[in-house]
């Protein structure tokens, strides 16, 4: 066997027992002895999984940062694709809860939207267009969470031009029945009663077993009588 196949093949024996730091040496060798070899690339994106893997916060950027470099110096490799896609994930993974700052989950959607605009054949893109979904809700619960904050202290018409920017933004928001109900909410609270009922009638066409149905139903039997 060669040399460079060995140390290739024992560090991804190692990757996959996550074994992260060994298997790393074993691909650094390979990659600083045998700067010709044909696993030069593989191993370079394995050193990114093996930071991926490790799931810490520093470790997260340093994949980010291998991921990072293989599309810069290895533009035409065959597998841009997969780097692209696991540093859209890096970035991923240091993102915060929607009440935190989402500066993270913006970085990650810029990395979403390069895969999804360049690699529009490649089999990963389904799990991109997972992960983007993932992101986007994200955002939109941390733009959700002011408009319900709104709503519940009485300032109806801030609720109202959060929710409407909301649903400009994202109107494939995973939860967007709750953002139909404290819509219509708000508006019935300001006595705009023919355009809540838009919003009931909306989240009981398209959600009907929305956590709010029960109550949509009822607000428009009332609306209509």
């Amino acid at each position: 066997m060669d040399a460079d196949k060995f140390l290739f093949d024992r560090g991804m024996g190692l990757l996959k027992d996550k074994k992260w730091l060994t298997s790393r040496e074993y691909f650094r060798r390979l990659i600083d002895t045998y700067p010709t070899s044909a696993y030069r690339y593989d191993a370079k994106l394995a050193i990114g999984d093996s930071y991926l893997g490790e799931g810490r916060v520093d470790s997260l950027i340093l994949a980010a940062n291998e991921f990072r470099e293989f599309l810069t110096f290895f533009p035409v490799a065959e597998r841009v694709d997969y780097a692209q896609y696991k540093l859209a994930m890096a970035q991923s993974k240091q993102t915060l809860s929607p009440q935190r700052d989402q500066t993270a989950t913006h970085e990650a959607l810029k990395e979403i939207d390069t895969f999804l605009r360049i690699y529009k054949d490649s089999a990963l893109r389904p799990e991109v267009e997972k992960l983007h979904r993932q992101m986007r809700d994200l955002l939109s619960e941390s733009e959700f969470a002011p408009g319900l904050h709104y709503y519940r202290i009485k300032w109806y018409a801030g609720a109202i031009d959060r929710f409407t920017a909301l649903l400009r933004d994202d109107p494939g928001f995973t939860h967007i029945d709750r953002v139909w109900f404290y819509m219509a909410e708000s508006l019935r609270k300001l006595n705009a009663l023919p355009e809540s009922q838009i919003y009931y009638e909306k989240l009981l066409a398209e959600k009907p077993q929305s956590e709010h149905a029960k109550t949509a139903k009822q607000r428009l039997a009332t609306i209509k009588r």
